[in-house]
C-alpha cells in the first residue's frame, strides 16, 4: 500500500511539473484588424514564445494569399531575463463580404502540439483608401508609434505632472538610428528633464498588443498658467529597416532601409486655478504637502554675540516656486538679510526636499526677547484644501550687555555708549570718529613729477614700437597664422574619417560626426539635435555667407545619403577634401 501511494504521489508531481512547463508556452494568432473593406489587405501574425517545428498554417478559406510567409525572431534581455519571440506573417485579401473565419494553426514545441484559437473577421463593402500591407510606409506606420504619456491632464496651478515619451516598435521592422528633430519647449511650465541612462528597449504593451518599448524622455512639469496649455510634440527621425521579398546568397532576408519621421502629437493640459474659497491671506503659491518650522541655533548669548534663526519648509511640492514667510523679531534685535539655500531633488514624483532662509540676528541690549510665531500656508491637491502651519513660540535670553531703560517723563533715556566686544569675530563696527590731517600743499605745476608724468605716455609708446619691430618682427603674417590654425583644426576633426577611407559606412559616419563636433566646439551647442535648416540659419546668424553655410549643410546631407548608396574611394577623397576646405573657410570667418 505504501509503494502504491509513492507511485501515486510521483505521478501527481510529474503531471504538475509537466502542466507548469506547458503553461509557460504561448502560441497565438493576431490580425491587423477585425473589421475591414473587401478591397483591403489583412495581416495575420502567428506568434510563439518558444521556437517550434512542423508549423502548419490554416487553409484561409474565403481569403486569397498575396504575401508570406515571412518569418522573424527576436531575443530581448530585460533585467537579466531572456524573452524569445518568433513570428510568422501572412498577407491576405478577402474574396467575399460577410464574416470569415481564420482557422487554427498548429505547431510542435518540445514534442507537444499547440493550436491557435479561430479568429472571425467582418468583411464590409469597399473603402475609399484601402491599406496595402506590402507597402513599406504602411508597414512602418502599423508597427512604430511615438506616444506622450501624461500623468494628469487636469492639474492645479503649480501641481506636478509627469510626461513620459515612449517609442513602440515591433517586428518585422528594426530601428538602426534615432535623431531628435523638434523638442518641446514647455514655455508655460517649469520643467525638469530626468536623465535616462542608458536608453534601451524592453518588453511593453501598446493598445493591448506586445511591442518593444523604449523610454525616450521623462519630464516633470509644473504649470505656471491656468487654462488650456499646449504641450508641443516631440518629433524623431528614424532610420528603419523593413524586410523585403529578396534574399542574399546565404538565404537571409534583405532589409530595405527607409527614413521615417514620427511625432508624439500635441497634448492639451487643462490647468485649474487654485480655489479662492478659504485661501489664507499669507498664501504665496505653495502647492503640495509640507512641514514648517523656525529653528534657533542658540537661545542664550551675550549682547555682543549673534545667533541664527532658520525658517525651513520641507516636504513634497513646488519647493522652488514660492517664497518663504519672513521672520518677525522685536525692534531691539538687529536682523540681517537672510541667506537662502535649497536641498531639492526632482524625480517622477516631483520636487522633494527642503528650502530654508537663515537670518543672522544681533541683540542690542540684554534681556529676554520673544520670537513671535509665524505662519506658512499651502494648498494640498490631494485633499483640495488650504492648510496653515504655525511655528512655535521662542525666547532668546541676552545677558552681559547694555540695558535699555525708559524715562517715565521724557520717554527713552540716553544710554551711555559702550564698545561691543566681538568675541565670535562675526561682526565688526565701523569707526565713527575720524582723525584728519592736513595735506602739504606744494606747487605741482612744472615740478619734476609733472614732467615725469607728462613724458611717461610717449616713452611707453616708443617702447611698444621698438618691441613690435625688433622682437616680433620675424613672426608670420596674421592671415597665414589663421590659415594654419584652421588647417590644423580641420585635420584634428577629420582624422578619424581619414582613417576610415575605403570603408563607406564608417567613413561617412565619422565624417558626419566630425562636422557636428566642429560646430559643437566652435558654437558650444549640440547641433546633432538640430535640422539641416536650423544649422544653416545658425551659421548665417554668425555672419557666415549663405554659400558657405549651404556648402556645409550639403556636405551633411551627402553623408546621410552615402550611408545607403555605394560610393567609390575617389568620391570619399573628394568629400574629405571638401570637408577640410569648408571647415577652414568657416573657421576663418568665425
Amino acid at each position: 500500500m505504501t509503494l502504491q501511494l509513492r507511485h501515486l504521489w510521483f505521478m501527481i508531481s510529474f503531471l504538475f511539473i509537466l502542466g507548469t512547463a506547458s503553461a509557460q508556452v504561448s502560441f497565438e494568432a493576431k490580425v491587423s484588424k477585425k473589421r475591414m473593406g473587401i478591397n483591403e489587405r489583412l495581416r495575420v501574425d502567428f506568434v510563439m514564445n518558444k521556437n517550434g517545428d512542423d508549423f502548419t498554417p490554416p487553409n484561409f478559406n474565403g481569403f486569397q494569399l498575396v504575401g508570406g510567409p515571412n518569418q522573424s525572431m527576436s531575443n530581448v534581455w530585460d533585467n537579466g531575463k531572456r524573452s524569445f519571440s518568433k513570428t510568422i506573417t501572412y498577407f491576405l485579401t478577402p474574396q467575399s463580404k460577410g464574416t470569415l473565419t481564420i482557422g487554427q494553426a498548429t505547431v510542435k514545441i518540445d514534442g507537444e502540439i499547440y493550436k491557435t484559437n479561430p479568429i472571425k473577421v467582418e468583411i464590409t463593402t469597399a473603402v475609399k483608401k484601402p491599406n496595402d500591407p506590402n507597402n513599406v510606409d504602411y508597414i512602418i506606420d502599423e508597427n512604430i508609434h511615438l506616444v506622450a504619456e501624461v500623468s494628469k491632464s487636469k492639474p492645479y496651478l503649480n501641481e506636478a505632472i509627469t510626461v513620459i515619451y515612449k517609442l513602440y516598435f515591433r517586428s518585422p521592422i528594426n530601428i538602426s538610428d534615432v535623431r531628435q528633430i523638434e523638442n518641446p519647449s514647455f514655455s508655460d511650465f517649469w520643467s525638469h528633464q530626468i536623465k535616462i541612462d542608458p536608453i534601451r528597449a524592453s518588453l511593453g504593451t501598446y493598445k493591448g498588443e506586445a511591442y518593444n518599448e523604449v523610454v525616450w524622455r521623462k519630464v516633470v512639469l509644473y504649470p505656471q498658467k491656468i487654462g488650456k496649455l499646449i504641450l508641443e510634440p516631440l518629433t524623431l527621425n528614424l532610420s528603419v529597416g523593413v524586410p523585403s521579398n529578396r534574399r542574399d546568397i546565404f538565404g537571409s532576408r534583405i532589409y530595405q532601409q527607409a527614413q521615417k519621421i514620427v511625432t508624439a502629437g500635441k497634448r492639451t493640459i487643462d490647468v485649474k486655478a487654485l480655489p479662492e474659497n478659504g485661501k489664507p491671506a499669507g498664501f504665496t503659491g505653495a502647492v503640495g504637502t509640507f512641514d514648517f518650522d523656525v529653528i534657533l541655533n542658540k537661545d542664550a548669548l551675550k549682547a555682543s554675540e549673534s545667533f541664527q534663526a532658520k525658517v525651513k519648509v520641507s516636504g513634497k511640492g513646488n519647493l522652488k516656486l514660492f517664497n518663504l514667510p519672513e521672520l518677525s523679531t522685536p525692534n531691539t534685535l538687529e536682523v540681517y538679510d537672510p541667506e537662502h539655500s535649497e536641498n531639492v531633488r526632482t524625480n517622477l514624483n516631483g520636487m522633494q526636499g527642503s528650502i530654508e532662509d537663515v537670518y543672522t540676528v544681533v541683540p542690542k541690549y540684554q534681556g529676554k526677547y520673544p520670537i513671535p510665531p509665524i505662519s506658512f500656508s499651502y494648498f494640498d491637491p490631494k485633499t483640495k484644501q488650504y492648510k496653515t502651519l504655525r511655528s512655535q513660540d521662542l525666547i532668546v535670553n541676552v545677558f552681559e550687555g547694555p540695558t535699555a531703560a525708559l524715562n517715565e517723563q521724557n520717554g527713552p533715556t540716553t544710554i551711555s555708549k559702550q564698545q561691543l566686544l566681538t568675541n565670535d569675530g562675526n561682526f565688526r563696527f565701523i569707526r565713527l570718529n575720524t582723525d584728519l590731517k592736513p595735506i602739504n600743499n606744494k606747487n605741482f605745476w612744472l615740478s619734476s613729477l609733472f614732467y615725469a608724468l607728462f613724458l611717461l605716455p610717449f616713452i611707453l609708446i616708443l617702447l611698444f614700437v621698438l618691441l613690435k619691430k625688433f622682437i616680433f618682427g620675424k613672426t608670420q603674417d596674421a592671415t597665414t597664422l589663421r590659415q594654419q590654425r584652421a588647417k590644423q583644426l580641420a585635420r584634428k576633426y577629420l582624422s578619424s574619417a581619414k582613417k576610415a577611407l575605403g570603408k563607406e559606412g564608417q567613413f561617412y559616419e565619422a565624417l558626419e560626426r566630425a562636422l557636428h563636433n566642429y560646430l559643437k566646439a566652435k558654437l558650444h551647442i549640440e547641433t546633432t539635435e538640430f535640422s539641416k535648416q536650423k544649422i544653416k540659419d545658425l551659421l548665417m546668424e554668425k555672419n557666415i555667407p549663405l554659400a558657405d553655410a549651404k556648402s556645409f549643410v550639403k556636405l551633411l546631407e551627402n553623408c546621410e545619403m552615402a550611408r545607403y548608396a555605394p560610393e567609390s574611394e575617389v568620391t570619399m577623397n573628394a568629400d574629405l577634401k571638401e570637408a577640410s576646405t569648408i571647415i577652414s573657410i568657416i573657421d576663418k570667418q568665425l
